[in-house]
């Protein structure tokens, strides 16, 4: 006999179905750099202790009309993600990053890059459904940042009184980005940002604003 109460735990909707979905957990990720300093950069993956998410603000503009004020989109303004590394007694860290900032700049000949081209990397965060070994993971999210450099380097306090290991802290700087959904691994079968969903254009014409809803 199916336990039916089970099925019953959510929200109530117009559909009927309150199932609650499987939420994405915030431990089960990987990042990796392509292109990060003059080697490969794997050892960073495995250092990795946490990194956040892109973060997208619109630029606003405002419009004093009759009365009142409009308020538009402007443009598109992507924050830096923070990503930390456990800096190993190996060196592998330091020299992975070292190797980067002075991609940007060298600090003894005093001489920068020629173009952004020359040092800027892609960063890869993905989201996985816990799969290891020989049980490969699947990956439920992909976000894709082009154009990446390294804005602030913080290799973070030392402290006697502290049980915790030492780390690198690194601000990530981008152009652009993508974001795939589940299953998707190219850039015709984008999910989510980056996803083909047409030109806005509204039976409205030109107006600024107005009460169209999908």
């Amino acid at each position: 006999m199916p336990i039916t109460s089970l099925n019953n735990f959510g929200v109530p909707t117009d559909g009927g179905n309150q199932v609650l979905l499987m939420p994405k957990l915030r431990y089960r990720f990987r990042v990796t750099l392509l292109g990060f300093g003059t080697e490969a950069a794997t050892e960073l993956t495995k250092q990795v202790a946490d990194v956040t998410r892109p973060t997208i603000n619109f630029e606003e503009m405002e419009l004093h009309v009759y009365n009142s004020r409009v308020y538009l989109a402007g443009k598109q303004q992507l924050e830096t993600v923070s990503l930390t590394l456990r800096d190993d007694a190996s060196g592998f860290v330091q020299r992975l990053v070292g190797q980067q900032v002075q991609k940007q700049f060298d600090f003894v000949e005093q001489a920068s890059a020629r173009s952004g081209v020359d040092y800027k990397f892609t960063t890869r965060i993905e989201i996985l459904d816990g799969g290891n070994a020989n049980l490969q993971p699947n990956i439920l999210e992909t976000f894709n940042l082009y154009g990446c450099f390294v804005q602030n380097v913080n290799y973070n306090e030392l402290a006697y009184d502290s049980n915790e290991p030492a780390t690198v802290t690194m601000a990530i700087r981008y152009d652009n980005l993508e974001q795939w959904a589940a299953g998707e691994n190219d850039v015709s079968a984008i999910g989510g940002i980056g996803a083909s969903v047409g030109r806005a254009l509204s039976d409205l014409g030109q107006a600024t604003t107005g009460a169209n809803q999908a």
